[in-house]
């Protein structure tokens, strides 16, 4: 019995020290790798963490990053309050058939205490599902951008959602999962569109200046991804922007890089794993100037 239970409890231990150390080694990578404007329905399971928060419809987006915490904007959730909210995972279609999902209620919403609805800033919330989930191929996380990140102009990043694809143009029937390739947009670019007052260090702005792809409503929460050798790392949430694709205004996310200290504040076990992506080159942001910021 003694040895049984020795074997046993060293089991255990293997078990528990190889969930709370695998975060890292299973995050970021598709086993099926193959609101957006301007993108293109994303093959099944190419986006396995993307999940679809659920009042009476899907009305926001967010993204899996452990088998029990869902990364979300603040702004999907600004109450706080977990009841009345399932999140879907594993779904591809909001109309048909999805027969590799699961369903989660949520246990507990933490909202960033400096969250501020009028600015948009720290525009991120973090989500307790009610129990964990098991990794799929269709179900697995995202690796998330570490603090010292760097994402310099151009980066390449994808956002996915089931949001809207053009200003007040619903996703056409059957609703399937959305995928839209946009370049990173240095902040002091994004500040002269938006301006000075409006573009925060807690914030990350991605797409085309010409306009046409974009996220939109119904992809808030969602998540903008670059992939970095082999992983796909979380640079941004959905969080705002001047209409859908317009010309000059890119779409506006909060960067995950700022808050890798508060996350694993709120997650003490089992934490989402963290990358340093490196951009490479120089930061062609750095020459860019205009009315309220100088060279």
């Amino acid at each position: 019995m003694t040895l049984c239970k020795a074997i046993c409890v060293a089991a255990l231990l293997t078990l528990l020290t190889h969930e709370s150390a695998s975060q890292l080694t299973d995050c970021g990578q598709p086993t099926l790798d193959s609101r957006i404007v301007g993108g293109e329905a994303a093959p099944e399971g190419s986006w396995p963490w993307q999940v679809s928060l659920h009042s009476q419809a899907h009305f926001c987006g967010g993204s899996l990053i452990n088998n029990l915490w869902v990364l979300t904007a603040a702004h999907c959730v600004p109450g706080g309050k977990p009841s009345d909210i399932r999140v879907y995972l594993g779904r591809q279609s909001q109309q048909g058939s999805n027969p590799n999902e699961v369903l989660r209620t949520v246990e507990q919403i933490i909202v960033h205490p400096e969250y501020n609805g009028d600015t948009n800033d720290n525009d991120i919330a973090l989500m307790k599902l009610s129990s964990a989930v098991n990794f799929s191929a269709y179900i697995s996380p995202v690796c998330l951008a570490a603090s010292d990140s760097t994402f310099y102009s151009g980066v390449d990043s994808w956002v996915t959602g089931w949001g809207n694809v053009g200003s007040n143009v619903p996703l056409p029937s059957p609703q399937n999962l959305m995928e839209v390739e946009v370049p990173v947009v240095g902040n002091r670019r994004c500040k002269c569109s938006y301006g000075v007052s409006s573009i925060t260090d807690n914030m990350i702005c991605a797409g085309l200046l010409t306009g046409g792809k974009d996220s939109c409503q119904g992809d808030s929460g969602g998540p903008m991804v670059s992939k970095q050798n082999g992983h796909w790392i979380q640079s941004g949430v959905v969080s705002f922007g001047t209409g859908c694709a317009w010309p000059d205004f890119p779409g506006v996310y909060a960067r995950v890089s700022q808050y890798e200290s508060w996350i694993k504040a709120q997650i003490t076990s089992n934490q989402p794993g963290f990358i340093t992506y490196t951009s490479s080159g120089t930061d062609s942001d750095l020459s860019v100037s205009c009315t309220g910021v100088p060279p």
